[in-house]
């Protein structure tokens, strides 16, 4: 191979410096896709990319519904950490591949899926990010709109669709999501650096108002605050398979952000670094934001009279319009930054490995916030159909992905990866394939995909087993690994003749 010809970092750049030898195939290259050469983050960054996750409008609401299952506060925290602490290990499972070889999620699949089958993950996964890029928008929206009509009366009738709208869409809906897409993607547009900087800042951020909330509410509460907040009262084997099905909740709502980690983990500075901040930021951190979860949740109750598992709502309850102001700006930023991290960086890097000459990193992000508003997410969001038969198929793909990726690294592969060889679409480069696809991926995906997505579907088409959904992420991520392990095992498969080579 030629002598390496760096490419320093630039504002154009995402952080670290790229690395692009000679022999690299431009039409599987770019400064934004190649290996580092340098990798900065350290455990802080990792903890606060994980506090911007957690702490987000959808974090509360997805811990504080888990008292809709007939769960106590005690089962719902146990819950809650066993769920984070099954993420983690996956967590760390997904983010060693892409730190060691220094590149995103898209790039280290081109190891199990070949170099230009490497495509089919990365469309899954962008078109998810995507639609749910748009979804996290129009949800932050919609709180802003609670506030503001909180704050002025007047504007109320612009807030409803049917009076003043179009497309779905209320005026003032469509001027706070406007707001928020184009605040987003100012942020993105800086590069990961900013990025970096703007996730560090998000997590401590929110933490601060949501201490002074609870603090306020056990205030107002005098102190008087039952944990048992429960409307059923759950016995036996009940409690068992219902915190199960919380715990798999749990797992599937951290299931995009966990596949695509190496997105992330790719900065990090060493692979330790990178578990510390994990650990940091998931059982330890999640832990603390369950707990101020159920609190304040718990306080709502005493203070006004009903169980508000929603912050922003909780917020909008307070007489006092500087705390109004204060708190709807908190969580707008906290969703800002999950966003961004969930649903932003993702199709960015997926579209860009699509055609790295023509897609770069901002201009796949680009795309997928243009996409996100051509969809008029809120009507999907709205439609339980379009949901869960379009959302909830693609959703239930992450698993197999996930599965095939770790098969492939830590079982067939040993751990090693010949980074140059990822990009080359030389026929003698190990990941080449047939023809650029590594047709033992590709089955061991559709087969798993198929049992996922009908765990998903049939449920709710025969309106029985529905607790099988549940785990759709599971069955999908169990059975890729098997499927992928046995298909890509035998003596005469693709996998093993590219391993021989």
């Amino acid at each position: 191979m030629a002598e390496d010809l760096s490419v320093h970092l630039t504002p154009d750049h995402p952080a670290g410096v790229p690395l692009i030898k000679d022999g690299y195939d431009p039409r599987l290259t770019n400064a934004d896709l190649a290996p580092l050469a340098e990798q900065k983050w350290g455990t802080y960054n990792i903890f606060a990319f994980w506090m911007s996750d957690v702490h987000s409008v959808g974090g509360y609401v997805t811990a504080g519904s888990l008292f809709a299952l007939g769960l106590t506060s005690w089962q719902v925290l146990v819950s809650l950490v066993v769920g984070i602490v099954i993420v983690q290990f996956f967590c760390n499972l997904v983010a060693k591949p892409s730190q060691v070889s220094g590149v995103p999620y898209p790039v280290i699949c081109r190891a199990p899926f070949g170099v230009k089958g490497a495509n089919i993950p990365a469309i899954i996964r962008g078109s998810i990010a995507v639609a749910w890029y748009g979804i996290q928008t129009y949800l932050a929206s919609a709180a802003l709109d609670v506030v503001l009509v909180r704050l002025f009366d007047g504007l109320a009738p612009y807030a409803d669709a049917s009076q003043h709208g179009f497309l779905g869409l209320s005026t003032l809906g469509w001027g706070t999501y406007a707001l928020l897409w184009v605040l987003q993607a100012g942020v993105f547009w800086m590069g990961m650096e900013s990025i970096r900087r703007f996730i560090d800042f998000c997590g401590p951020a929110v933490y601060v108002v949501m201490f002074a909330l609870c603090g306020y509410l056990l205030w107002k509460s005098q102190w008087h605050v039952s944990l048992n907040l429960s409307s059923e009262n759950l016995t036996g084997w009940n409690v068992v398979t219902t915190m199960l099905s919380a715990i798999a909740l749990v797992v599937s709502y951290f299931s995009g952000p966990m596949l695509n980690f190496g997105d992330f983990s790719r900065y990090g500075r060493s692979f330790d670094a990178v578990k510390r901040g994990n650990f940091l930021g998931l059982p330890v951190n999640f832990l603390v934001f369950s707990i101020l979860t159920v609190v304040t949740a718990a306080a709502t109750l005493p203070v006004f009279g009903e169980l508000i598992t929603d912050p922003v709502e909780t917020v909008s309850r307070i007489d006092n319009t500087f705390a109004i102001v204060l708190g709807a700006l908190t969580f707008t930023t906290a969703t800002i930054g999950i966003n961004i991290v969930a649903n932003f960086i993702s199709p960015a890097f997926d579209f860009s490995n699509v055609s790295p000459q023509r897609i770069s990193w901002r201009m796949g992000g680009m795309i997928a916030a243009v996409g996100s508003v051509i969809l008029t997410p809120w009507n999907w969001y709205d439609n339980d159909d379009a949901i869960h038969y379009t959302l909830g198929v693609l959703g239930a793909l992450i698993g197999p992905l996930f599965g095939v990726l770790i098969a492939d690294y830590y079982l067939l592969r040993n751990q090693r990866v010949v980074v140059d060889d990822l990009f080359t679409l030389s026929e003698s480069g190990r990941y080449w394939y047939a023809g650029g696809y590594n047709p033992d991926a590709v089955i061991a995906t559709v087969l798993a995909g198929a049992f996922s997505i009908a765990s998903v579907i049939v449920p709710k088409m025969v309106d029985a087993g529905l607790w099988v959904s549940d785990y759709s992420w599971f069955i999908g991520c169990g059975i890729g690994f098997v499927a992928y392990y046995v298909i890509a095992g035998r003596i005469n498969s693709a996998t093993q003749q590219a391993l021989r080579a």
